[in-house]
């Protein structure tokens, strides 16, 4: 006889957990699926989390840098050795942490791979499990490439547990885990270490704002991070310590160490989505706005799923696929929905880039009329007292006065595209902004917000 739940949830990353969380705050049985010997999830320990270590290093590095001829007569020294071990006293609890929390709340922790073996049903290392909903949160797995050689390529993981960094660095790719592992690398690596992005497209960062990229590679540049694009890669060779990298129209880069850096794609291995009528593509599960599959009694969140891979989004819904379970067994009508019209996604590259809502060429390619304040290497007080020479930023405004979008290259790019989402969400126009703004704590990035919306209410 099956075991029995209300709700199966497979996977253990921030997805999974915010789902069996919510499930059973609403009563619910609830068992886990977890294969990993460390659950936890890429976020907590090898993703957002882990890798935020050797960011705040890097930015003190080169906040001090910036600052060498402005008073600070030292500037900081990286040690990436101290912090990795920083890092891994931080992820070394992640598991336990994670497994006493489930016991704790009641949630079944159930260790193997989970297969499907029909609509409602898994088995998991031949163990027969049922629940009347099943919430897929399997997360990614580094995409493969059709390279010759990529197995000499380290994965992020894998960089985040090197012991030391050496000086000549290429990255597989120009996306996320590129352009920030590249920025860690030139502040906390040896001095006078080099960096080089490959990137097979036209360009890198594509989901972003065009302009606003081409000013993060100029800086990124200044940096010693070379970024170069439509290169088509054919094979990595290892020779004793060295690696080259070779191009099909016959260009070569020599690296001591050659990083996966291409992004990640949907690990649905061994799931047998067919046998429960579950579609999916490259781009992982289809679902719909209430996060169900084409199998109406199973839901997919987080990296699985065919929608945004960062880490909130998973977590958001999260939250909708258990509101939506949680109503469907109460009988309930008023399921939750998810709604991507304004979802933030930052850059932890120094300076910072942050975003959120639509790119200026993506309104262009739709014919959309909009307002536009813009400004770039900005002088302002707040930038020159920190050295910073390449902050910037894009605000995109309907006719209306809605945000469509902003840019921030900064130092802080964080605080104000939250700023700027808040706005987005809540349908405040930038007149309303502007004057709510005002009186932000001065003087601070923050109340440097009214600069930038002061155009496009002129």
């Amino acid at each position: 006889m099956p075991r029995q739940y209300d709700a199966l949830v497979i996977g253990s990353g921030t997805a999974g957990q915010t789902a069996a969380y919510e499930l059973n705050r609403h009563g619910l049985t609830v068992g886990m699926v977890e294969y990993s010997q460390r659950p936890g999830g890429t976020c907590a320990l090898s993703g957002c989390q882990a890798k935020k270590w050797f960011y705040e290093g890097a930015e003190t590095v080169a906040r001090s840098r910036h600052l060498s001829s402005m008073g600070i007569t030292a500037a900081a020294s990286g040690g990436w050795l101290e912090l990795r071990d920083a890092k891994n006293r931080f992820t070394s609890r992640v598991p336990d942490n994670t497994v006493n929390g489930l016991k704790e709340a009641g949630i079944d922790l159930i260790w193997g791979r989970a297969r499907f073996t029909d609509r409602n049903a898994i088995s998991v290392d031949h163990q027969q499990l049922s629940a009347r909903y099943i919430v897929l949160a399997t997360g990614a797995a580094p995409m493969r490439l059709p390279i010759d050689g990529a197995q000499h390529m380290l994965t992020s993981s894998e960089f985040l547990e090197l012991a030391r960094l050496p000086r000549r660095i290429i990255f597989i790719g120009g996306g996320f885990i590129s352009f920030e592992f590249a920025h860690f690398a030139v502040r906390l690596g040896p001095t006078n270490t080099r960096c080089t992005i490959l990137e097979a497209g036209p360009r890198p960062l594509r989901s972003f704002d065009k302009e606003m990229v081409g000013l993060l590679t100029d800086a990124s540049a200044l940096e010693g991070i070379d970024i170069l694009c439509d290169v088509n890669i054919t094979t990595i060779e290892k020779s004793g310590d060295a690696f080259s990298v070779t191009t099909e129209d016959g260009r070569r880069f020599d690296a001591d160490l050659v990083v996966h850096g291409a992004g990640r794609t949907p690990d649905l291995s061994g799931l047998d989505l067919e046998t429960a009528g579950i579609d999916s593509t490259r781009q992982g599960i289809t679902v719909n706005e209430k996060m169900e599959t084409t199998n109406t009694h199973v839901y997919a969140v987080g990296d699985c799923a065919a929608t945004i891979q960062l880490a909130r989004v998973a977590d958001a819904e999260a939250q909708v696929a258990a509101a939506g379970i949680a109503s469907r067994l109460n009988g309930d009508q008023n399921e939750a929905s998810m709604n991507y019209f304004a979802v933030p996604s930052v850059l932890f590259t120094y300076p910072q880039y942050g975003m959120v809502g639509t790119t200026e060429e993506a309104l262009q390619e739709d014919g959309v009329t909009y307002k536009k304040s813009v400004g770039k290497n900005l002088t302002w007080p707040t930038y020159r007292r920190v050295g910073m020479n390449s902050a910037a930023f894009k605000l995109l405004a309907d006719e209306k006065g809605q945000l469509l979008g902003a840019h921030v290259l900064s130092d802080n790019a964080a605080g104000l595209i939250n700023t700027c989402t808040l706005a987005m969400l809540n349908r405040i126009p930038v007149e309303t902004l502007y004057r709510q703004s005002t009186m932000s704590p001065y003087p601070s990035r923050e109340s440097d917000i009214i600069y930038m919306l002061k155009p496009l209410i002129a």
